[in-house]
């Protein structure tokens, strides 16, 4: 989850676009709504949450990556109902107490707590009750159902959320530990309730490829990621490759070649340049790249190029 973010540029160095970036980010942090971050693949969206935290110090991003699959409460948690049952089932063999009847024990699962079935997601875990804030980056929400987007309205108005197999055992069982987002972190929840203390710094990102609904864009602030420059690219590349390197990939004019390639072929993704910056200086010993290139730079939309384009 680390990410190679290079040099942190003072923002009245440094272009327009950065200068709104923060004060978009700033916007958000104090009216405590989510930012939502449009723009073409490879422009750095996802990379802002991850600056996010580095300049303020927040620790470690939650990243939701959104699919197709991705519901409200995968987000907020995920019960292990089977291997609950199973594990119940192989307590009362072992205990051989007949089928019908719970396993002497806690919670009917030889021994296991009901929390030790259950995690955190990454939303559910940003809501938890910090002293600062966490940093919460759902990823390519375009790929979601279509009502995702307003379930996360009204998580994020109340900033709070139940979990409902917890709260039907809250007499028996107040305090529960469960597991969250974070490697090897676990968290007590009381009667089945999170309340988040400070509000989470939400970045959600889109590639632009579906509209969302009203309700949902009137509470999200939104920032346009463009196409990154000469300046921003080698940046890239600097955050990736020792100086020496650096200066080598620049000097094959490697940079200014893709630049003019992303005009032709209607956009490039970062990546793809740090691909072929990586193969300049460490696969193809010296040779060159235009062998390859083709296949490194292709177009993003799966057409293929004209014939004779360079």
């Amino acid at each position: 989850m680390l990410r190679r973010l290079g040099r942190v540029h003072p923002v009245g160095a440094r272009s327009e676009q950065l200068r709104h970036e923060a004060d978009m980010v700033n916007a958000a942090l104090y009216l405590r709504r989510p930012l939502l971050v449009t723009g073409r693949p490879g422009t750095g969206k996802s990379a802002l949450a991850y600056r996010i935290s580095r300049e303020l110090g927040l620790g470690r991003v939650l990243r939701w990556h959104i699919t197709s699959r991705s519901t409200l409460r995968s987000g907020l948690y995920e019960y292990d109902a089977i291997g609950r049952v199973q594990d119940a089932a192989a307590a009362r063999a072992v205990s051989g107490t007949p089928a019908g009847e719970p396993a002497a024990n806690t919670d009917g699962a030889g021994g296991a707590e009901v929390g030790d079935y259950l995690q955190l997601g990454p939303l559910g875990t940003a809501l938890l009750p910090y002293a600062a804030p966490r940093v919460l980056l759902i990823d390519e929400i375009d790929k979601s159902d279509l009502d995702l987007a307003n379930d996360l309205l009204s998580v994020f108005e109340e900033g709070r959320y139940a979990i409902p197999e917890l709260v039907r055992l809250r007499r028996r069982h107040p305090r529960t530990v469960v597991l969250t987002d974070d490697p090897d972190g676990s968290v007590t929840i009381e009667e089945g309730l999170v309340r988040c203390r400070a509000f989470p710094v939400v970045v959600v990102t889109s590639n632009g490829e579906r509209e969302f609904p009203p309700a949902f864009l009137r509470r999200c602030l939104r920032l346009h990621m463009p196409e990154p420059d000469h300046e921003r690219l080698a940046d890239m590349v600097a955050a990736h490759f020792v100086d020496e390197e650096t200066r080598g990939v620049d000097s094959l004019g490697l940079l200014e070649q893709f630049v003019r390639r992303s005009r032709e072929r209607g956009g490039l993704a970062a990546d793809q340049l740090l691909n072929s910056a990586y193969l300049s200086l460490h696969a193809l010993d010296g040779c060159s790249l235009d062998g390859v290139v083709d296949a490194l730079w292709h177009r993003l939309d799966g057409e293929l190029p004209d014939a004779g384009m360079p």
